[in-house]
């Protein structure tokens, strides 16, 4: 099953994206998705990136004036939504939001931590994704829900550690 939510992939990475990445991250935002029990009427983008325009998005939204590996941009704003009637909110399309990736990172990760770079991209796309639906590892309670989470729906994809 690929993403049953409406997927926007965009690639910025001048040919460096390959095929089978474009189906691991569907397959991943997938599995993700099913776990989070998300609506299939919800919206997002993913786009892949190389170092120095993820770089540039960092210190712009961020003020961290280097390359990382994963942004998140949340959109869905219930406070927007709560003043409509309970039917309109149920047909309009739930908005998660951007995810964006550099490839470079991924490739370079891998290396580092002595994985693959499936595994690595798996990892960066489940952990934006939760990101993307109000996850977060401010606090360690919330680390440990987090990360435990994200491992469980990795192993379930075969990208264990």
């Amino acid at each position: 099953v690929l993403f049953r939510s409406e997927l926007q992939l965009r690639d910025h990475t001048e040919g460096k994206l390959q095929p089978n990445q474009e189906r691991l991250a569907e397959k991943v935002l997938a599995q993700a998705a099913e776990r989070l029990d998300v609506p299939e009427q919800a919206e997002m983008s993913l786009t892949f990136v190389l170092n120095p325009e993820i770089r540039e998005l960092n210190r712009d939204y961020r003020g961290i004036d280097r390359a990382t590996d994963v942004i998140s941009f949340a959109i869905e704003d219930d406070d927007d939504l709560a003043n409509l009637p309970a039917e309109i909110r149920a047909e309009l399309p739930v908005e998660l939001g951007d995810l964006v990736i550099s490839i470079d990172k991924v490739a370079e990760q891998a290396l580092f931590l002595n994985h693959s770079a499936d595994r690595e991209l798996g990892y960066l796309l489940v952990h934006g994704f939760l990101h993307l639906n109000g996850y977060d590892h401010e606090e360690p309670a919330d680390e440990e829900k987090m990360f435990t989470l994200q491992e469980e729906i990795l192993d379930g994809l075969g990208l264990s550690r």
